[in-house]
């Protein structure tokens, strides 16, 4: 079990340097001087410079990448040409929203994706119906799917907000930047009340496509354990599908799933900055949206990164609990 640990983590180093790699030589081939989108482009020749100079851009390219990933691993993602702010700082003022829209979102469809498999295993009335509806969702566009439930939720039944995360004029601003966290923390529920009303709608959209592919994953490890040898012998002892489920079937099924949970977590970021912008959901989707046009490389570049780093680490940290779950993994991976 070490050395499988050992090895995972060991691949998460070595792919996040490749991904810092990456990002280093777009800058490098990008068109756009950096100095110049600082200092602007009335800049003086000296000034020009003195701040190349300043910047470290005279020396070596492989100098200057151990710099730049040195700098990123302590924070240091550079200035926003756009906001003249540190990256970083930007980045945390905008992730909280990105990351509660998230984890509710992979919540849902963590419920969804267990009542459709289980469901369906074990026919549960009105399964299929929900089945329906889920492949029906999964297979629209994000973005139109958004679109079409603020028509419907919020147009015409007047069920949810349109846009935003909170309609309460002083919400708590820390510690956590999670609205739904800091109403609690504060005893301000009327925060944590309103703050899930917003979140309803744009969490199930980015949860529809996720539920349907751990659901059917793990309906097939279902429908492939509930007929082995120790589910049978169970089954003649007297206890329940049900009974039989939850006490041999789901462990030896939750591996694949467990794959393919960490799996959608990484994409789902991809569907969330497309749903910001659909719901104006102030997260990094808004800026990254804002940032592209007046191309902002180092926001851009700095997006990725955290981006990139989040989907890494959490298939890693997939990859660990499945063998914890089953430590077979560990063996035939180690």
């Amino acid at each position: 079990m070490k050395t499988f640990v050992v090895s995972r983590l060991g691949a998460m180093v070595v792919i996040l340097i490749a991904l810092t790699g990456v990002m280093f030589v777009l800058q490098q081939v990008s068109p756009l001087d950096p100095v110049k989108a600082q200092l602007g482009a009335q800049a003086s020749a000296q000034a020009v410079a003195d701040r190349r100079e300043a910047l470290g851009l005279n020396e070596p390219v492989l100098v200057q990448f151990w710099h730049y990933l040195t700098n990123a691993v302590t924070g240091d993602l550079g200035t926003s040409y756009r906001t003249r702010h540190p990256v970083l700082s930007d980045l945390g003022s905008f992730l909280p929203a990105t990351l509660e829209l998230a984890i509710f979102g992979i919540a849902i469809a963590v419920v969804l994706a267990t009542l459709l498999a289980f469901g369906t295993t074990l026919k549960w009335p009105g399964a299929q119906a929900l089945r329906a509806v889920l492949f029906t969702g999964a297979a629209a566009p994000m973005f139109l799917l958004g679109i079409l439930g603020l028509i419907v939720f919020y147009q015409n039944l007047g069920w949810v907000p349109a846009n935003g995360r909170v309609a309460v004029a002083d919400p708590p601003t820390g510690p956590t930047g999670l609205l739904t966290v800091d109403g609690l923390v504060h005893g301000r529920f009327d925060v944590v009340a309103d703050a899930l009303h917003h979140l309803l709608l744009p969490a199930l959209v980015i949860a529809i496509a996720p539920a349907v592919a751990i659901g059917r994953v793990l309906r097939s490890s279902l429908m492939t354990e509930i007929d082995s040898d120790y589910a049978r012998t169970a089954r003649s002892k007297g206890l329940s599908e049900g009974q039989i489920m939850a006490r041999h079937v789901l462990r030896n099924s939750m591996s694949s799933a467990l794959s393919m949970t960490g799996l959608q977590v990484g994409l789902m970021f991809s569907g969330v900055l497309v749903v910001e912008q659909v719901f104006g959901w102030p997260g990094i989707g808004q800026y990254i949206a804002q940032s592209i046009p007046v191309a902002d490389f180092p926001a851009i570049a700095g997006v990725t990164l955290m981006l990139g780093a989040l989907y890494v680490v959490i298939n890693t940290a997939v990859d660990l609990l499945q063998a914890a779950a089953d430590p077979r993994i560990a063996v035939v991976g180690g």
